[in-house]
């Protein structure tokens, strides 16, 4: 089935409202994105009712208005809020006379035209298949429709049904092919993991609703503390800039190195397909020591998509990880920044260089809190430990004495027990 969508074409976005309380919100999010596949939303349409319609999702009435909008506007296709049945999308096409498309679709389609990696384009490519699968039969129907004119006979549909066989079988053969190539992916990630794993980096993971500014943090960090300005990664002011997750080694001016991921961002009704195809994405959310859940400030919407976001998190499996929340963008609101309210909430902007300070701090504060202050005593012949602790500590004092350099030194357990020798009281 064809839900490719065309860039700038005219859309009418539409939604049911049955009573849930981040309705007007969710249709807000509805907009924003078919803003970012490029969409020209030219109306919005609504109706309230005590549940949807089994065969239309809409009331009749609602769907002669809303066909007459679109007729009006010469929008080219309908969006729905909800995921449709295979029955209620086909007969919502027939009965709007456009294209009908609903949220899931859409949300799959900014997905494939985002993903840049092989893996991101597996996981999508997969998520949009099972999409069409139990859609299959609405497409065959149409087709036969067309070669019959809506008379369709026995043999007519014994072929449909024959056809709708093979396509599901084709299907689910590519499905099958895809999941032992993103199986394959995934090995080689984990052994990457290992060994960031084995070296006992500690892992900070940045997490939160799409367009809150985690990117533009990751690259502020680069710009910091990173090897390269070239590993900075792609930052938009759009929903879903980017569904890569990228990984970044960090050394600080003290020394203290740490791993920061930055993950795709998440979004309300984020299509079930997706949240399962993407658990390898946020692996590394998993496996993180510390997540940093980066809400928009200025958003009037922010509670909810705090709450969309621990949603997905307990969704694809990951808890009992602890978690500071920065609320960025600051810099469009009235209030003060940068700041912070207890131990893991932070008001900062990330074009400012002291909520960036104050941002490191907390991490900091996070994933080092275990570093001890130790006196080393390091004979001159084992040169190669100063070395080392030049690179993987914080020396804080240097004393030449007779018998070695003496070091006061801020020190990770694992580098005190691996040096233990030398260790002076």
């Amino acid at each position: 089935m064809d839900t490719t969508i065309q860039a700038d074409e005219k859309v009418i976005v539409t939604g049911l409202n049955t009573g849930q309380e981040d309705y007007d919100y969710s249709m807000t999010e509805l907009k924003e994105l078919a803003q970012a596949n490029q969409m020209d939303v030219v109306d919005r349409i609504d109706q309230v009712l005590d549940r949807p319609n089994a065969a239309t999702y809409f009331g009749s009435g609602k769907i002669d208005e809303i066909k007459n909008i679109a007729a009006a506007e010469e929008a080219t296709t309908v969006i729905t809020n909800d995921e449709l049945s295979p029955s209620q999308l086909s007969n919502l096409n027939d009965e709007v006379g456009v294209r009908v498309i609903d949220r899931t679709a859409l949300i799959l389609e900014i997905f494939a035209k985002r993903a840049q990696t092989k893996e991101a384009k597996i996981q999508v490519q997969i998520a949009k298949l099972e999409y069409q699968l139990p859609r299959l039969h609405t497409a065959a129907n149409q087709r036969l429709d067309q070669q019959t004119g809506g008379g369709a006979g026995f043999a007519n549909r014994g072929a449909g049904e024959t056809k709708i066989e093979m396509d599901r079988r084709v299907i689910q053969k590519h499905i099958s092919h895809l999941r032992h190539e993103l199986k394959e992916i995934n090995k080689s990630e984990a052994t990457k993991r290992a060994l960031r794993d084995k070296s006992a980096i500690p892992t900070a993971a940045l997490v939160g609703y799409t367009n809150a500014g985690k990117s533009t943090l990751m690259n502020k960090m680069i710009e910091r503390y990173g090897i390269s300005r070239e590993k900075e990664v792609f930052e938009k002011d759009m929903l879903f800039s980017t569904l890569d997750t990228s990984v970044r080694q960090l050394t600080l001016p003290d020394q203290k190195r740490f791993i920061l991921s930055d993950t795709v961002g998440f979004v309300s009704k984020l299509p079930t397909h997706l949240i399962e195809a993407f658990k390898s994405t946020l692996t590394e959310a998993a496996k993180a020591d510390l997540l940093i859940q980066i809400i928009d400030y200025s958003d009037p919407h922010r509670d909810e998509m705090i709450k969309t976001t621990e949603k997905t998190l307990h969704q694809i499996g990951i808890d009992n990880i602890p978690m500071i929340y920065v609320f960025n963008k600051a810099d469009k609101t009235n209030f003060e920044y940068p700041t912070m309210e207890g131990d893991d909430h932070l008001v900062i902007s990330a074009k400012d260089d002291k909520s960036l300070d104050l941002f490191i701090k907390t991490i900091k504060d996070h994933l080092f809190d275990d570093y001890v202050d130790a006196k080393l005593l390091i004979p001159f012949t084992d040169g190669h430990v100063v070395s080392y602790l030049n690179e993987h500590a914080n020396i804080t004092d240097t004393d030449y004495q007779n018998d070695g350099t003496l070091l006061q030194v801020e020190i990770s357990p694992r580098d005190l027990q691996r040096f233990s020798q030398y260790v002076v009281e």
